[in-house]
C-alpha cells in the first residue's frame, strides 16, 4: 500500500510540478486534480444527502471519468484531446445535470458556471477556446430558458436550509477550485519564467565562453603558422606544426560539442550501433588522452572487469565520446602528480545484454553539492570562472547525460570540495560474437606451468595483473616493492616472466631487474613497465638486462600479447592491429581515384594524404566536370569522392547523374561522399542520391584509408 502511494505521489509531482513536463500539460494536469477533488467531494454529498438513484450513478460515472482523465493523458500525451473531454464533462454534460437536479438558478450553479468558463479560458487557445466558450454560453442559456419555460423540470429544493447549504459549498468549493488553479498557475508560469530567464542568461554566458574558446585555439593556428613560417630550422617548424595541431583538434572538439548540442534540441540525436571490442575502444580513448596526462605528469591506470566480454554490440563511437570527456574533465581538474583512474565493471547481464558500469576517478579539485545539481544542464559549468580558468565549452556533460540516456543507463557524481570526484554512467550493450578473453593465450602451451611474478608499487596494478591473470587462467604472483619481490624469488625460486614497474620507492625496477639477471635461469624475461618514456629509461634499464618496455596504462591484450611474444607463440587472437608501420605501407598502385571538389586547398590535402598509398588521383573542380570525366571513360575509375556543395552541379545531382548513364559501370562505382555535413539526415541525405557511403570533413586519414580498403582491390 506505501508503494501504491509513494508511487502515484511521484506521479502527481513529476507531471504537475516538474520543469521537466511542458507548461500547458502542467496546468491541464493542476485543473484535473482539483476537479477530480470537487468531484470526490461532491459525490460524498450526494450519497450523504437522499439524492435518486440516478443522482448517484450520475456522479459516480462523472468521477470515474474525471479519473480517468487524470491518467489517461499523462500515458498517451494526447493533452488536447483530454482538455476537450474534460470540458465536455465539466461544462457541456455537468451543468445541465447540476442545472436541473439541484433547484435551478435557486442553487449555487452560477458560481459553477463561473468555475467552467474559467477553465474554458485557461486550458484552450485560439479557435479551440472560442467555439468550447460559445457552445458552453449556448447551453446555459438554454438550461436557463428551459427552466423559465417549462419550471416544472427542475427538481426543487423542500427547505431553504438547503438552499443555503447547497449554495454555500458551492461557492466555497468553487472559490477555492479557482483560488488554487490561479495560485498554481502563478507558480508554473513563474517558474517557467526564471528558467527562461536562466537559460538565456546560461547561453548568453555560453555564446562568451564560445568566443573565447573559438578565438584562443585561432590565435595560435595564426600565430604558430607565423611563427613556423618563420622559422630557420626543422625542429622549430615541426614544433609549431605540433601545436598548430592541437589547436585545430581542440577547435574541431568545440564546434562538434555545438552541432552535439543543436541536435540534442531539435531531437535528432541518434545512436548507430554495430559490433566493436571494448578494450579497443578504451585502448583508442586512451591514446588520444594520454599526452595530457603525460604532460602533467598524473597517475593513470585502467581496469577491465574480466567478465566484460571482449566483443559488444552498442553505439562505439558516443560511447567513446562520453570517456573521453569525463577524462578529459578529469585532466583538467586534477592537479600535476595527481592520480586519475578509468574502470570499467560489469554491473548486470541478461541473455540479450549486459548492463556496464564505467567510473572515472580522480583526485582533483572537486565539485560541491550545489555545483552538482547543475552540472549536467546545457551551456553549465561549475563556476562562471571555469572557463576561463581552465577552457571548455560547459557542453560535454549535458551531451554525455544524453548520450548515456539513449544507451538505457544513467550518469552521476560523487564529490566532494578538495577531495576529487567519481563520475560513473551505466550503459546498455548487446552481446557480440567474439570469443571470450581467456582465447588471448595460445591453447597450445600448458599455461598453468608459467609462472608471472608482477612488482609495482600501485595496489590499482597490482589488482589488474592478479585479475587479469585470472581471465587468462595463469599463475601470477604479486609483489609491492623490489624487496618483497627479492623475498619472493628467495622463497619461491625463479619466475619465467617478470613485469617490474621503474619508479618504486626503496629498491627501483632497475635494480631489481639486475638483482632478477643475477639469480635468475638465463630464459627468464623481464619486462619493464613505466608511464615514462621509454628513451629516457632505455640506456639504464637494457644495461641491467630488462628485455622488453611496456607503457602504462595496461590493458590485458597487452599482456597477452607480451607473454605469446616471450614464450615464442602465436596469439590466439585473429584481430590484427594495423600500427604505423603497416599503415605506411598500404598501397594501392594500379587503382584510380575520382575526386570531386571544388576547394583546391582541400584537393592538396587529400593528394597529400593518399601520396604514400600510390594510389592514382584525378580532380574534378564540379560537379558537372565529374560527370563528363567518368561519362568520357567509365572504366577508368574505381572510386569516386564526391564532395556536396559544389557550383554547377552538386554532389547530389552529380551522383543521379552518373547514376543514370548508360553504361553498367555508372551503376556499380563506388562514390562516396566527402563532406562537412555530418548530421545522420546529411548521411541518409546522400544514400539517398545513389552514394555509397559518407567521410566528414576534416579528412581523418585512417578513415579513408578504412574506406580506400573497403571499395579498393588491393
Amino acid at each position: 500500500m506505501v508503494k501504491i502511494f509513494t508511487r502515484v505521489k511521484n506521479a502527481i509531482v513529476r507531471y504537475t510540478f516538474s520543469d521537466e513536463t511542458p507548461l500547458r500539460v502542467r496546468l491541464f494536469n493542476i485543473i484535473v486534480d482539483i476537479c477530480l477533488v470537487l468531484c470526490t467531494f461532491a459525490t460524498v454529498v450526494t450519497f450523504a444527502q437522499e439524492s435518486t438513484v440516478f443522482s448517484r450513478a450520475a456522479i459516480v460515472v462523472t468521477w470515474l471519468v474525471v479519473l480517468f482523465l487524470a491518467i489517461w493523458p499523462n500515458f498517451t500525451g494526447r493533452y488536447r484531446a483530454g482538455s476537450f473531454m474534460l470540458l465536455i464533462i465539466v461544462c457541456d454534460l455537468l451543468f445541465p445535470f447540476i442545472f436541473f437536479s439541484t433547484n435551478g438558478l435557486g442553487s449555487g450553479i452560477m458560481m459553477y458556471m463561473l468555475f467552467g468558463s474559467f477553465i474554458i479560458f485557461l486550458l484552450l487557445d485560439g479557435k479551440d477556446c472560442i467555439i468550447m466558450a460559445a457552445v458552453y454560453l449556448a447551453i446555459v442559456l438554454a438550461c436557463i430558458y428551459v427552466s423559465y419555460r417549462y419550471p416544472d423540470l427542475v427538481i426543487k429544493f423542500d427547505d431553504e436550509l438547503t438552499v443555503y447549504t447547497d449554495n454555500a459549498y458551492t461557492m466555497v468549493f468553487c472559490s477555492v477550485a479557482t483560488g488554487l488553479i490561479v495560485k498554481f498557475q502563478g507558480k508554473v508560469y513563474n517558474d517557467a519564467r526564471r528558467h527562461a530567464e536562466e537559460a538565456s542568461s546560461a547561453k548568453a554566458d555560453f555564446l562568451s565562453n564560445m568566443s573565447h574558446e573559438m578565438r584562443t585555439p585561432m590565435n595560435a593556428i595564426i600565430g604558430m603558422t607565423a611563427i613556423g613560417r618563420a622559422a630557420p630550422d626543422i625542429d622549430r617548424k615541426n614544433y609549431s606544426f605540433g601545436k598548430i595541431e592541437e589547436a585545430s583538434s581542440h577547435l574541431l572538439g568545440v564546434i562538434n560539442d555545438i552541432l552535439d548540442m543543436s541536435k540534442i534540441e531539435a531531437n535528432k540525436l541518434e545512436l548507430s550501433y554495430s559490433e566493436f571490442n571494448f578494450e579497443k575502444l578504451l585502448q583508442k580513448v586512451v591514446n588520444v588522452i594520454n599526452f595530457r596526462i603525460e604532460e602533467k605528469e598524473q597517475n593513470f591506470s585502467v581496469y577491465i572487469d574480466r567478465h566484460i566480454p571482449r566483443s559488444l554490440v552498442g553505439d562505439d563511437q558516443r560511447l567513446t565520446q562520453v570517456i573521453t570527456n569525463l577524462l578529459s574533465n578529469a585532466v583538467k581538474f586534477t592537479p600535476e602528480h595527481g592520480y586519475i583512474k578509468l574502470r570499467a565493471l560489469l554491473e548486470s547481464e541478461s541473455e540479450l545484454e549486459y548492463t556496464l558500469r564505467i567510473e572515472v576517478v580522480d583526485s582533483g579539485i572537486g565539485i560541491s553539492q550545489e555545483q552538482q545539481s547543475r552540472l549536467f544542464g546545457s551551456f553549465q559549468q561549475a563556476e562562471s570562472n571555469t572557463s576561463r580558468k581552465f577552457g571548455g565549452t560547459g557542453l560535454g556533460l549535458a551531451i554525455s547525460k544524453r548520450i548515456v540516456e539513449m544507451m538505457g543507463g544513467r550518469i552521476w557524481i560523487d564529490s566532494e570540495i578538495g577531495k576529487g570526484s567519481t563520475f560513473a554512467f551505466t550503459v546498455n550493450c548487446g552481446r557480440g560474437e567474439a570469443h571470450e578473453r581467456s582465447g588471448l593465450l595460445n591453447p597450445g602451451v600448458n599455461w598453468r606451468n608459467i609462472r608471472v611474478l608482477a612488482v609495482d608499487d600501485s595496489e590499482d596494478i597490482l589488482e589488474f595483473f592478479t585479475d587479469t591473470a585470472a581471465g587468462l587462467g595463469i599463475t601470477c604472483d604479486v609483489a609491492s616493492s623490489g624487496e618483497d619481490a627479492a623475498a619472493a624469488i628467495r622463497d619461491n625460486g625463479a619466475y619465467d616472466i617478470y613485469f617490474v614497474d621503474w619508479r618504486m620507492p626503496g629498491m627501483d625496477g632497475v635494480e631489481l631487474s639486475r638483482l632478477i639477471k643475477e639469480v635468475s635461469e638465463a630464459q627468464s624475461v623481464v619486462i619493464m613497465i613505466s608511464a615514462a618514456e621509454w628513451g629516457a629509461i632505455a640506456s639504464d634499464a637494457k644495461a641491467a638486462g630488462v628485455d622488453r618496455f611496456m607503457p602504462k596504462p595496461l590493458f590485458p591484450s597487452m599482456i597477452a600479447d607480451c607473454i605469446n611474444e616471450c614464450l615464442g607463440v602465436e596469439a590466439a587472437s585473429s584481430e590484427a592491429e594495423t600500427d604505423a608501420d603497416e599503415r605506411d605501407s598500404i598501397s594501392f598502385k594500379g587503382s584510380r581515384l575520382l575526386v570531386a571538389e571544388d576547394v583546391e586547398i582541400n584537393r592538396e590535402i587529400v593528394m597529400a594524404l593518399l601520396e604514400p598509398t600510390l594510389v592514382e588521383i584525378e580532380c574534378a573542380e564540379n560537379g558537372a566536370e565529374a560527370v563528363r570525366m567518368f561519362g568520357a571513360s567509365p572504366e577508368r575509375y574505381d572510386l569516386i569522392f564526391m564532395d556536396v556543395q559544389m557550383p554547377e552541379l552538386d554532389g547530389y545531382e552529380a551522383t543521379r547523374a552518373i547514376r543514370a548513364l548508360d553504361f553498367p559501370r555508372a551503376r556499380e562505382v563506388p562514390i562516396v561522399a566527402m563532406t562537412a555535413n555530418v548530421f545522420r539526415e546529411d548521411i541518409e541525405r546522400c544514400i539517398a542520391a545513389g552514394m555509397n557511403d559518407h567521410i566528414g570533413k576534416p579528412l581523418n586519414f585512417d578513415e579513408v584509408l578504412e574506406k580506400l580498403e573497403q571499395y579498393l582491390k588491393r
